[in-house]
């Protein structure tokens, strides 16, 4: 076997100065998944690449691989994503993953960007203040939920009111209204994360219907999906597909 043409195009589109390691000590893998990932992937789920590599970013930060991370993050940057929009893959990524996870891709994030010659910090994106905080993450929550919203306040218990009001105000209020990414690139990049996290499938289930609200249909869902499995792996993968299935219509 032998890498494809296609596949060693796409890939080198990413990596053009680079040669792995593991093509020396384990060429057959990498053969196979090179026309796999960078071959039939792309092909059967064509997906503009900058996109591409934001969701793929979102995704290996869930899986905690700080290695792919750093190797990703040297592709993003080569195909035109911009620190701005990398960055707010790694904000973005607090409110659903955790701080303990991401800490340690906002610091490899840090290292690439100055590396670069990049200036920290960047230019703010917030949008919000303290004042408006709660009142603009309501919004952002009823264009992608609707009124369902009010219906959670409603039946939240009173001892959990608290964890609403936090994912309203911090959540969605102080993350879905920064700049540097638009709201439907927002929501697919918090699918991508889910779907890479695994064990939450109610809230996957959930950010399929709020994906559908602000324009990312059915075969935006399904080719995301595609372009994670490399790096998530079948299980994750099916999962992922059968909360579209359940949510999103032809």
């Amino acid at each position: 076997m032998a890498i494809r043409a296609d596949a060693a195009k796409n890939h080198d589109e990413l990596f053009p100065r680079q040669r792995s390691e593991l093509q020396k000590t384990d060429p057959e893998l990498i053969e196979i998944f090179d026309n796999w990932a960078f071959g039939d992937v792309i092909a059967d789920s064509p997906m503009d690449v900058r996109t591409r590599l934001l969701m793929q970013l979102g995704a290996i930060i869930a899986c905690h691989a700080t290695r792919e991370y750093r190797v990703m993050l040297g592709a993003a940057l080569e195909v035109g994503v911009t620190p701005v929009e990398i960055k707010e893959v790694v904000y973005q990524a607090v409110p659903y993953l955790g701080m303990a996870r991401v800490y340690d891709f906002l610091d490899i994030t840090n290292q690439v960007l100055v590396e670069r010659g990049v200036a920290l910090p960047l230019p703010p994106q917030s949008t919000t203040t303290v004042e408006t905080r709660l009142d603009k993450g309501m919004e952002a929550q009823r264009r992608l939920f609707g009124d369902g919203i009010d219906r959670l306040y409603a039946e939240s218990p009173k001892d959990q009111l608290h964890i609403q009001r936090y994912l309203t105000a911090h959540c969605f209020g102080d993350h879905y209204t920064r700049a540097g990414l638009d709201l439907a690139k927002r929501e697919l990049l918090t699918f991508s994360m889910l779907a890479a996290l695994g064990g939450c499938e109610p809230q996957l289930a959930a950010h399929v219907v709020a994906n559908l609200a602000v324009g990312n249909d059915r075969k935006t869902l399904v080719a995301t999906v595609s372009q994670l499995l490399p790096f998530i792996g079948y299980p994750l993968t099916l999962n992922a597909l059968k909360m579209i299935n359940q949510g999103a219509t032809q």
